[in-house]
């Protein structure tokens, strides 16, 4: 959301508030809006009634509240004192598992049910790969009153069990999707079949994908995590900005809200961590910053897992949220552009981070999260003891618990 408070950086950088998308929804040669064009009319009212929110008292007053008494924000700031000891820098950690439903996306789902309610939408779609954008979904829905159809993968309703019970008896409709390799990726396929279908509908996407405006409008709506880290850092270390922030990225909500406030200021470095799987060069895979190339999917332009026909190649993750095979428009563009550094994280290496903070904090983190928690391990030489690492832990570990036990040896 917006920030009224100055910039102090002395950075040049054409990053401006927004992550440098211009009036057409690109960033740089990333992004846009490739749609059918019985969704044209659709997706143009949506674009308008975004813009007219942004700048919206009543709009802003009514979302606010629901973040504070709703959702419990703002979510803590938390140094975590045996993590920052073992890596020897001082690492905040910011507790979006803490909000309701346990995860960032419930920031963007109330922000676009609002807005589905200024439209006059009743009826109201999404997709969901972890199942926590579904779960927010649902819950948004739930306490609106509005009808919810929630499209996800038949692998990934088997791996996430509990996230579709929750959906169902928030009162959802949970479509299993058994096409093509039956996780996130034919979910929205699915997803935007149906919207074609029933163009009247509101498509809440989770993440900062799709045709625009929804790369950005998933971006304005998580950015209350950045603002209130700058508020956080300045009431606990008095200067609101950190040396690092740290997110993981699959389509890239919960990073591009740590990042949205800080992006012009080239006092911040900027890591993302993407799923790498068994190894960019295994085969089994989500590295698509780190070896996909240019294309376009629902309905955006991005880096993609392709093969040299332009098919796409089916993406593997340990985490059933990371597992797509693009990257949000805005994060392929700040790769590019040296904006973001961007390490692989092997399914091996987020299971090794997640069970060391359970072990030295107490927080079992989502798998999503955990590949961020490995960043530390990646950039240990480079922290100073004084820098001040800021890093997303994006959802606790409830829904991949199956996953840890199968992997957890205790000790005796």
């Amino acid at each position: 959301m917006e920030n009224n408070k100055e910039n102090n950086s002395n950075s040049n950088s054409p990053l401006g508030e927004g992550g440098g998308i211009d009036a057409n929804g690109y960033y740089g040669e990333f992004g846009g809006a490739y749609i059918p064009e019985i969704l044209h009319g659709t997706v143009e009212r949506l674009n308008a009634a975004y813009q007219a929110i942004k700048g919206d008292a009543s709009f802003k007053a009514e979302y606010y509240d629901l973040l504070k008494h709703y959702v419990g924000r703002p979510s803590p700031l938390y140094f975590a004192k045996r993590l920052s000891e073992k890596y020897n820098t001082k690492i905040y950690l910011k507790r979006e598992d803490l909000n309701h439903t346990g995860a960032h996306k419930i920031n963007n789902a109330l922000g676009q049910i609002l807005l589905a309610k200024r439209m006059g939408k009743s009826r109201i779609i999404a997709e969901t790969g972890a199942g926590q954008h579904g779960v927010a979904t649902a819950t948004a829905c739930a306490l609106m009153g509005l009808e919810c159809t929630v499209f996800m993968g038949k692998i990934d309703v088997e791996r996430q069990f509990l996230n579709v019970q929750k959906m169902r008896m928030l009162g959802a409709k949970v479509e299993p999707v058994t096409s093509g390799s039956s996780t996130l990726k034919d979910a929205t396929n699915e997803a935007i079949r149906y919207w074609c279908s029933n163009p009247d509908s509101f498509y809440i996407i989770g993440s900062t994908v799709g045709p625009h405006p929804y790369p950005d409008m998933v971006g304005y709506f998580q950015s209350v995590i950045s603002e209130e880290i700058k508020d956080q850092l300045q009431e606990q270390i008095g200067r609101d900005y950190p040396d690092y922030l740290m997110a993981c990225v699959g389509g890239g909500s919960n990073a591009m809200g740590t990042y949205y406030h800080f992006l012009s200021d080239e006092r911040v470095k900027i890591i993302s961590a993407e799923a790498g799987g068994l190894g960019i060069n295994s085969g089994e895979t989500a590295a698509t910053i780190s070896i996909g190339s240019k294309g376009i999917i629902h309905g955006f332009r991005t880096l993609l897992m392709q093969d040299t026909d332009g098919q796409i190649i089916e993406p593997y993750s340990i985490s059933a949220g990371l597992d797509y095979p693009g990257i949000g428009p805005a994060h392929a563009f700040y790769s590019k552009i040296g904006r973001t550094k961007v390490h692989p994280i092997n399914d091996d290496e987020a299971l090794e981070a997640a069970f060391e903070l359970t072990k030295l904090e107490g927080i079992i983190p989502a798998i999503e999260s955990a590949h961020a928690l490995a960043l530390l391990k990646k950039e240990k030489g480079t922290f100073k003891p004084d820098d001040i690492v800021v890093l997303t832990v994006s959802g606790r570990g409830d829904k991949d618990m199956d996953t840890y036990v199968k992997f957890f040896t205790p000790h005796p």
